[in-house]
């Protein structure tokens, strides 16, 4: 079991749902987060004010798949969220040590479904 973290840009989300559909992954997580990264943010103005905005909004989704789904899913994200452009975005692959599904007690590979 893994559970795959994603950040991607805001507006590659609907393309990275649909990619994930079609790839039979429908269970999924989804968070607005703030980040920075190679982009290095930019500069703006505000009412004569100027300031840095060095904190870009993107979504984060997070993923439990069992093993069979891991590269399926990582190749539907890729597929989704790339424009070829630096703020892509990452995505990260942990070991999940236990799952439990509250409603049933379900563990393991048959929680995740």
């Amino acid at each position: 079991m893994k559970l795959i973290i994603a950040y991607i840009q805001p507006h590659r989300l609907n393309a990275v749902k649909q990619a994930l559909y079609d790839s039979k992954v429908i269970k999924m997580s989804v968070t607005n987060a703030l980040g920075c990264g190679e982009e290095e943010g930019y500069k703006e103005d505000y009412r004569g004010v100027g300031f840095e905005v060095d904190l870009l909004k993107k979504i984060r989704l997070e993923i439990a798949v069992n093993n069979d789904y891991v590269q399926a899913t990582i190749n539907a994200i890729i597929d989704g969220a790339k424009t070829g452009k630096v703020g892509d975005g990452k995505i990260f692959i942990v070991d999940l040590a236990e799952c439990i599904r509250i409603r049933t007690g379900e563990k393991g590979n048959d929680a995740i479904g």
